[in-house]
């Protein structure tokens, strides 16, 4: 006997060995057990969920021959027939290879003849979203009033491609896909009845494979069994899908997790051996890190679909819930950029090392550089910003100032009115290119000196010559206006204050209009843009009273603690008021009340749990802190360092002599302190 492959030997033949589509079988079985039969049914669904499968199984329980039931016998020489797919009046029809109107007519002329054997004649038309327009046209009297003894059961993966009258004349189901679960259990069973040896994580693979499809997952099984060599084993089963192995990703996430970036470059050494596709591991990253933001909101709402739950709730107790949303923004944000990577899987690493170098900044593990001393002081200035407004000196001159003469600005020269004239005379050139004749003469102007920078630049001028009656311009003709008189200084100073004789007006071109919409624009976006940074964040007010007792203690345990993110800065607004055997009792300053809650005041207990090796009770009221919580310590040691730092550049004899020489202004608001380099053995 030949081979029969696992999809058809495990084919359904009855409603009770479906796997899955409940809501649809129910509707059946009670239709089919009170008599209330349709004349036309349509399933819908994606490839290999069960839709002839289903419509065979309907023509059994119509026409079995005891009787029509939602159970019928299997054994009856119906039944059989129809399982073996020779039973006359089931006719299947695939309507992608029966388009046209004429195959559509030929099956309506058949449609009046009663059944040969059976109590109904079936038709089964496959794929009928295939059909043409015509062919539909032609089949809609007959779908809406068939003759009794007719049942049309259609089945097709495309609904949407079907038109509304036809729609609107059948019993529409629609089928699920199948959920890796459901295919992994029903894969158990049938390796268990065929005796094939397998593992769990193979399954699973096969499940995820099959993408909803119980023929496939069937097919896929065959094809492992033979790839296995009668085996069903976790590695064969990768190794022919060409999938990646799940636990790598997770390698990926302790490494971030650690902090270990060796490691992290060991894990992704291994993901290369496998030649993956760099865009799709980061993708599973994504599912990972998906599924555990899910655990931490609802731990109850995390399915076993890829068979990793228990990792899943691990991830999501070990990694806080701030640093899962980081590494998924992180991820989204490199698979955008993965294709413009010179190399993918230089790409993917640097995606990878981008989440471990920006960590969060209150991250005790986060990697951290110490910076470069400077040599002058102990406090920098920021360079991108000037001191003052005051000329740079290179250091030589400082050292060995050279000897400036004092700048002197001369007198300015008399202005010498002339004598009354007979007649005005011009002050310029008149040219006219119609009176050649005429030679014009210029008439002499006093001569401003120009202002020098010293005294001894100044050249020796002879004395300026006064104007003459003689000097005049020859007269023009009749009909050139008359000439105006020359403006005095005194006129010049009251109609122009201010300005240097020696400046000329600017030409008409030279004038540009200021574009006014322009200018509103930019102050709208100026202010627009100012109004959307963010306010910088208040220091924390300084304390009443210094840390003592038990205050005191609480400032030397709260850096050892294993809290970020708001945990640690509840716990940082804190103080420690008593402690009573196992019970602390912490007040809290009601202005951070916003950030407190029952999870937060949780996991501060855990971590003082952990500290200590010993179960603590925790409470905390919101209290004002009369004494110096941590955050306030942190705040006056910034204060000191910000003043010694201030203190240092002013000591230093470079800024001095610059403060002295220049008039120069030290901007404190440029000024940041340094923080000292970590020695060896401090």
């Amino acid at each position: 006997m030949s081979y029969q492959v696992l999809a058809r030997k495990w084919r359904p033949r009855s409603f009770r060995e479906m796997v899955g589509q409940t809501h649809v079988l129910k509707a059946l079985i009670n239709a089919l057990d009170s008599q209330r039969l349709h004349h036309a049914y349509l399933f819908t669904g994606t490839r290999g969920v069960g839709k002839t499968t289903i419509a065979r199984i309907i023509a059994k329980c119509l026409n079995c021959e005891t009787g029509i039931t939602s159970t019928p016998c299997g054994e009856c020489s119906v039944c059989r027939e129809i399982d073996e797919g020779r039973f006359v009046d089931l006719i299947e029809i695939d309507a992608a290879s029966r388009t046209k109107v004429e195959d559509t007519r030929e099956l309506l002329d058949n449609v009046q003849y009663a059944p040969s054997r059976g109590r109904f004649k079936v038709y089964l038309i496959d794929e009928v979203h295939m059909l043409s327009s015509h062919s539909f046209n032609a089949l809609l009297k007959t779908l809406e009033e068939p003759p009794p003894y007719v049942k049309f059961i259609l089945a097709t993966t495309d609904p949407q491609k079907l038109p509304a009258t036809i729609l609107s004349r059948c019993l529409q189901f629609s089928l699920k896909n199948m959920t890796p679960e459901r295919v992994v259990e029903h894969l158990t069973h049938v390796l268990g009845v065929e005796n094939v040896p397998f593992e769990d994580d193979a399954l699973w693979l096969l499940g995820r494979a099959a993408d909803g499809s119980m023929r496939d997952a069937m097919s896929l099984t065959d094809q492992a069994i033979a790839f296995g060599e009668g085996k069903v084993m976790a590695a064969d089963v990768r190794a022919m899908l060409g999938t990646l192995d799940h636990g790598q990703v997770y390698d990926v996430l302790h490494a971030l997790i650690d902090g270990d970036a060796k490691a992290l470059l060991e894990a992704v050494r291994h993901l290369a051996e496998q030649g993956p596709d760099w865009n799709g591991v980061l993708s599973e990253i994504l599912n990972v890190l998906h599924r555990v933001a899910i655990a931490q909101a609802l731990p109850d709402g995390v399915d076993n679909g890829h068979g990793d739950r228990d990792r899943v709730l691990a991830l999501a107790q070990a990694l806080p819930a701030e640093d899962v949303q980081f590494y998924y923004q992180m991820g989204l944000i490199g698979r955008r950029d993965l294709p413009l990577a010179p190399d993918p899987r230089g790409g993917f690493e640097m995606v990878l090392l981008r989440m471990l170098a920006f960590r969060p900044a209150d991250t005790a593990d986060a990697p951290r550089q110490a910076l470069k001393p400077v040599g002058i002081s102990q406090a920098t200035a920021d360079s991108a910003k000037p001191v003052a407004a005051a000329p740079v000196v290179a250091p030589a001159a400082v050292s060995a100032p050279a000897a400036v003469a004092p700048v002197v600005e001369p007198a300015p020269a008399p202005v010498i009115e002339p004598e009354p004239i007979p007649e005005p005379v011009a002050e310029t050139v008149i040219n006219l290119p119609w009176n050649d004749p005429v030679e014009p003469e210029i008439v002499q102007q006093p001569v401003v000196e120009p202002v020098l920078e010293t005294v001894a630049e100044q050249p020796e001028l002879p004395p300026m010559p006064l104007p003459t009656p003689d000097s005049v311009v020859p007269e023009a003709p009749e009909w050139v206006a008359a000439p105006m008189p020359e403006p005095t200084a005194a006129d010049v100073d009251m109609a122009t204050p201010g300005m240097d004789l020696d400046d000329e007006p600017p030409l008409d071109e030279d004038y540009i209009e200021p574009d006014m919409d322009s200018a509103y624009s930019y102050l709208d976006d100026l202010a627009s843009e100012h109004a959307a940074e963010p306010a910088p964040e208040p220091e924390p007010e300084p304390a009443a009273m210094p840390a003592t007792g038990l205050a005191l203690q609480w400032l030397e345990l709260f850096p050892k603690l294993p809290i970020t993110g708001m945990t640690g800065s509840i716990a940082a607004n804190c103080t420690l008021i008593a402690v009573e055997g196992d019970h602390w009792l912490l007040h809290l300053d009601p202005a951070h009340s916003a950030l407190f809650n029952a999870t937060q005041q949780r996991r501060l207990n855990d971590a003082l749990n952990q500290y200590h090796q010993r179960t603590l009770t925790l409470s905390i009221e919101l209290i004002k802190p009369e004494q110096e919580t941590p955050a306030q310590a942190a705040s006056r040691r910034r204060a000191d360092r910000q003043r010694e730092a201030e203190e240092s550049i002013h000591s230093d004899p470079f800024i001095q002599q610059m403060m002295q020489q220049f008039g120069a202004v030290v901007r404190h608001d440029t000024i940041e302190p340094v923080e000292a380099p970590v020695t060896q053995g401090s």
